[in-house]
């Protein structure tokens, strides 16, 4: 309800609209003056008082005279923003005034409020005041909009303290813009630092007086066994130990050395062969102390008797044994290797009652099982103490075989390591260990139960188990942990070969062996010969028949290669010759290897089939007819002559596109020295008639074979 209204239904109307407009000017004068008095004093203390003091001073004063007058603010803001707050004039009592006038105008369209509603809207300003000045820390402060209805705009614009509210206001909003400026600065500073530290480290040119520092390069860390290995002498003359000095050798495997001529022993077996016997003291059930033993891996040169290093320790260390069961399982990659660790096992294990199996597919399926188990009235029984072969042959036996167990394993040899760890992907190493701790039901009641290998506690070593125990052994054994890590090797120790000379100087330290390099034997000299295509097979004629080479081994990179140039080089004439590789039966390869060894051969063409581990005695030539791609590759190669110390001689055939790739793999794995061998066009001329003439009766002999192949 309006207040005219109100004022009309208590009786007291005003009489009319010009006296009224005439009582509201006089009022406004008289607290204009009022005012103008007031602002004189309180212009003294402004600067002792807050922004918040003097606003709220304002505030309640005008609130106190609203409450007075009782009547609509819009009013008198309309009357005062026509009128100077310093000097008011007289109004003219004839004329009608200009705020009479508008009030009559808007009188029809605006509503008076009471007392109650303007109380209200008073306390509605002054709470959204308070909000604005909760934001001063903001750096630029927004001025708020006039309203038209509102008591503190008026004072604002129609006196003199406005000018000083708006002031103090600016020195605030002055103040707070600094510190945020200062702030600001301080983080852009920080900021700063902290590129010139990120530039320093990227080695960008630094302004300021910074020099550019060099990154540090982040070394691979090998784990302690890998980077601080055994090392062993791969001079063999040099360094020989007598058997009578190894340590734990009993006598009974003494005189089986001395029957096989064996007096002195080759650096890696003098120091493998104590470490194997060490682990073995207590017996072959437990380890020492009743601890897992500690697997072993060996890196040392071709022909430098790793075979030996682990067959005399087991043999010696199962001899004990009273019943027979699988304690010794050996892996390699080839049938041919298989079957020569088998023949020195056979050798050393005579007159010991161990029986030693081979299963390497020179038999049927069926024979091997015959000679694995045997089945009695009480279950079945093991044939074999000590177990040499392939892995495809092992996996076939672990999932057919009935009756074929490996739950007594105590040795877990693995020969040319590195490629067989290539061969991972086939799944032999983890069915291995399955089958070495399958549990049955009775076995919980052994008092020998096998159970995984877990975390060392009391607990897991309370009840003693046969430990199983690797032994690694390759000449290019690769120091890759993530590979060997497939293994699941216990706290190893490496034995590994000196790859460089040692220093002259005795305070500078040796370095240790990295996988870059790898082991050559001493006696080994290295050539090259360049030539071209049609050079090649006049180059090998020129060795055989000039230069008279006998028991040459030569290496194609293909048994298609192989198979052409033996056939070329029968067809020649005048040399004996023969052919190794996967196109020849298991028997037919045995006979090979056998006359090559007995010196009916003067050349053998082979594949890298006989490149891993084969021991033939007496070959002093290695010919690499065609390149090999990788550094293992030629290692193997080579690695068949020069064996046991004695003297050795390989050349490799490159064409000219071969040459720089060749002398930079040979760089990098760290042979001595390589020699250039030129052979002259004038030695090779006596061979290019013949040459010519046989070469289409071997064109017409290879098509006669394809053709026989298709039928």
């Amino acid at each position: 309800m309006s207040l005219f209204v109100i004022n009309r239904y208590l009786g007291d109307e005003v009489d009319s609209t010009e006296d009224r407009a005439k009582a509201l000017l006089e009022k406004l004068h008289q607290q204009a003056k009022d005012r103008q008095s007031q602002q004189k004093c309180k212009e003294k203390k402004v600067k002792s008082y807050s922004e918040e003091e003097v606003e709220n001073a304002i505030e309640t004063e005008d609130h106190n005279e609203e409450s007075e007058k009782k009547k609509k603010p819009k009013k008198r803001k309309k009357a005062l923003n026509d009128e100077t707050p310093t000097k008011v004039e007289s109004p003219d009592p004839d004329a009608e005034p200009e705020e009479v006038k508008d009030l009559k105008a808007k009188k029809p369209r605006k509503k008076k409020i009471n007392i109650d509603e303007q109380d209200e809207s008073i306390d509605l300003e002054a709470k959204e005041k308070q909000k604005k000045k909760s934001n001063k820390g903001e750096v630029k402060k927004k001025k708020p909009k006039q309203k038209q209805g509102g008591e503190e705009e008026i004072f604002v614009k129609g006196s003199g303290e406005s000018s000083e509210d708006t002031k103090h206001e600016k020195n605030e909003s002055a103040e707070v813009e600094e510190s945020a400026a200062q702030s600001e600065e301080t983080k852009v500073e920080q900021k700063s630092e902290d590129q010139k530290v990120a530039s320093a480290d990227s080695k960008f040119l630094l302004l300021g007086g910074f020099e550019a520092k060099p990154v540090q390069k982040v070394l691979p860390v090998l784990p302690q066994w890998l980077a601080k290995p055994n090392l062993v002498h791969k001079d063999i003359k040099q360094n020989l130990v007598s058997i009578h000095d190894i340590p734990g050798l009993g006598p009974n495997i003494l005189k089986r050395l001395q029957a096989n001529k064996v007096k002195m022993f080759f650096p890696v077996q003098a120091e493998v062969i104590p470490a194997i016997l060490e682990s073995c003291v207590h017996g072959f059930l437990v380890g020492r102390g009743g601890y897992r033993p500690n697997d072993i891996c060996v890196s040392a040169p071709t022909g430098s008797g790793k075979t030996l290093a682990f067959v005399v320790p087991i043999a010696q260390v199962l001899a004990e044994r009273v019943v027979c069961q699988i304690r010794a399982l050996v892996v390699l990659p080839t049938k041919e290797l298989a079957q020569q660790v088998c023949k020195v096992f056979n050798i050393y294990t005579d007159g010991t009652g161990l029986k030693v199996v081979l299963i390497a597919g020179h038999k049927s399926f069926a024979k091997e099982q015959e000679t694995l188990v045997t089945k009695k009235i009480f279950g079945f029984s093991s044939l074999a103490d000590i177990l040499v072969c392939t892995p495809g042959r092992l996996v076939d036996h672990i999932q057919k075989t009935e009756g074929f167990t490996l739950k007594h394993l105590r040795f877990l040899v693995i020969d040319e390591a590195d490629r067989m760890i290539d061969t991972m992907s086939q799944d032999w190493l983890p069915q291995v260990i399955s089958a070495v701790y399958k549990v049955e039901p009775r076995d919980h009641e052994m008092f020998f139960a096998r159970k995984i290998p877990g975390v060392p506690t009391a607990e897991n070593y309370g009840q003693l188990q046969i430990p199983l125990q690797k032994l690694l052994f390759s000449a290019t054994l690769t120091h890759n942990p993530e590979k060997l890590q497939k293994l699941g090797l216990y706290q190893p120790r490496l034995f590994t070969s000196i790859y460089k000379k040692p220093k002259l100087s005795t305070t500078e330290e040796q370095e240790p062996p990295t996988s870059e390099n790898f082991s050559f034997p001493d006696g080994l000299t290295h050539y090259y010969i360049p030539c071209n295509l049609n050079s090649k097979p006049l180059i090998l004629l020129h060795f055989l028949l000039t230069l008279h080479f006998s028991r040459v081994l030569c290496f194609t990179n293909s048994r298609e290669s192989s198979h052409r140039l033996f056939l070329l080089i029968k067809l020649f004439g005048g040399i004996n010759v023969a052919e190794f590789s996967s196109r020849l039966s298991p028997g037919e390869r045995k006979k090979t290897l056998k006359e090559f060894e007995q010196g009916k051969l003067q050349l053998l063409i082979s594949t890298d089939a006989t490149a891993r581990g084969i021991d033939i005695p007496g070959v002093k030539c290695v010919i690499n007819y065609d390149a090999p791609q990788y550094i293992r590759v030629y290692v193997h190669r080579v690695g068949r002559t020069a064996r046991g110390g004695t003297a050795g001689l390989a050349f490799t055939m490159l064409l000219r596109i071969q040459e720089e790739r060749y002398l930079n793999m040979m760089q990098d794995a760290g042979v001595p020295k390589i020699q250039k061998q030129l052979v002259k066009s004038e030695n090779l001329r006596q061979f290019e008639q013949r040459y010519e003439e046989v070469l289409p009766q071997l064109q017409r002999v290879v098509k006669e074979e394809w053709a026989q192949k298709r039928c």
